[in-house]
Formats: structure tokens, sequence, C-alpha cells
């Protein structure tokens, strides 16, 4: 339970609903119940949809490997318990539902999909459309970071360099967040939250982590596009 104050909250596996296959075993989803006043919420956990992911799983010696359960079950404590603190003095629970709906958003996965149609464009104008398709439905299983660090090995050095630079106008600042991410995450917890992301001292590693790696890159405009992407999730979290 949470703290004693008119707030209170737990999280359940919702057996009212079907079993799920999570990363080699079968559970029923994870829920979230937010009690205020006697007036209880109840919504489905982000992170066991995010993790839920196939991109998420890993084989070794033909056993799946992936997030645990447990690890799922401490993030959404963190957060929950971020946002409680953070509301004290003003709490409701559409401001929790608000607050919940864009601190728990992994900046990563947002920007993914917007990528993805970056990297299929591009591939496009290059005269690649049949790679370009391959990419676009292949990387849906893998993480695109990845495919993209692959690329290096199979392109040539000119159109690597262009894909890269290209990318930092037109598309999302996925890559340098991702490899932002991967520094100071470990597998299989890659996520970036915008709770993560507000914390003290996060964004100036950041920029340290862009003047290091896209030192040809513009920082500002890095820097830029990223706050872009979270004043449009807290426009669609006021929903």
């Amino acid at each position: 339970m949470g703290k004693a104050y008119k707030v209170s909250y737990k999280l359940y596996y919702n057996d009212r609903l079907k079993e799920t296959f999570f990363h080699g075993k079968m559970t029923h989803p994870l829920y979230i119940q937010v009690t205020f006043d006697r007036q209880p919420i109840y919504f489905k956990s982000y992170y066991f949809d995010l993790f839920s992911k196939p991109r998420y799983v890993i084989f070794m010696g033909g056993k799946m490997y992936g997030p645990k359960l447990e690890e799922i079950e401490k993030l959404e404590t963190e957060l929950i318990e971020f946002i409680l603190d953070k509301n004290l003095s003003e709490f409701s629970l559409d401001i929790f539902k608000k607050e919940y709906a864009y601190y728990s958003k992994d900046l990563c996965d947002e920007m993914e999909e917007k990528f993805l149609e970056y990297l299929f464009l591009f591939f496009q104008d290059e005269g690649m459309a049949d790679l370009a398709t391959t990419i676009q439905q292949g990387a849906k299983l893998r993480i695109v970071y990845d495919v993209v660090r692959d690329m290096k090995k199979a392109l040539n050095p000119a159109l690597y360099k262009k894909l890269i630079e290209n990318s930092v106008y037109l598309a999302p600042p996925y890559l340098p967040l991702f490899g932002y991410m991967r520094e100071i995450k470990k597998w299989p917890l890659l996520s970036l939250s915008v709770m993560e992301w507000e914390k003290q001292g996060t964004k100036e590693a950041f920029q340290m982590y862009i003047q290091k790696n896209y030192q040809d890159q513009d920082l500002a405009e890095i820097i830029q596009s990223v706050v872009n992407w979270l004043q449009r999730l807290k426009k669609e979290s006021q929903r």
C-alpha cells in the first residue's frame, strides 16, 4: 500500500482478464488501483505493456529472457510515489491520471515509430525500396537503435553518415536519447521515462553525451527536438 495520507494505491494482477504471455510465462495483466477519499480508479500498468513488447526478450540456450514482473512492479511503485509526492498539496484523481500518462512515457519508445518512418523514407529516396520495407517491418521485433548500429557495418561510410546527419533534422532524436539511455541502464530495462528525464542532472548528462558522441551535430537542435517532443506528450496527456 501507499503512504498514510488520503491517497492509497496497490498493484495487482487482474484475474478478471485472460492471462497473457509475458516472456516465457502466462500471467494476468498488471493493474493499479489508486484511491482518494474512498474513490478508486483502476488502470493497466504502462510498464507492463511497454516491457511486454517482443524487442525486450532475447533467446539463449533455447530459453527466453526478458524483464521480470518484480522489476515492472518496482518501476511502477517508483513512478506512483513520485507523482503522489509531487502533488500532495493539490491532489485529485484527475491530476494523477494526467501526471501518470505524462511521466510514465518512455521517450525512446514514443519516438521509435516516427524514426522508423524516417528510415523508410530515407531508403526509399536512396532507391532501395525493398530494403526500406524490410527495415520498416522487421525492426518492429528488434531494437531500432541496434538495427541502425548494424547498418554502420553494412552501408558504405558516406551513405551511413548521410543517414545519421539527416536524422537530426528529419527525425526525432531517438538515436542520441537511446544511446545515452543505454550508457546508464542495463538490459533488459532499457527505457528513459519522462520522470527520469526530469530528474536533476539528467539533461546535463545528456548534453555531455551529445558533445562527446555527436560532435558534428548541432547540440541546440537536438535539445530543442527533445523539448518539442516533451511538449507534445504533455498536450496528449492532458486530453
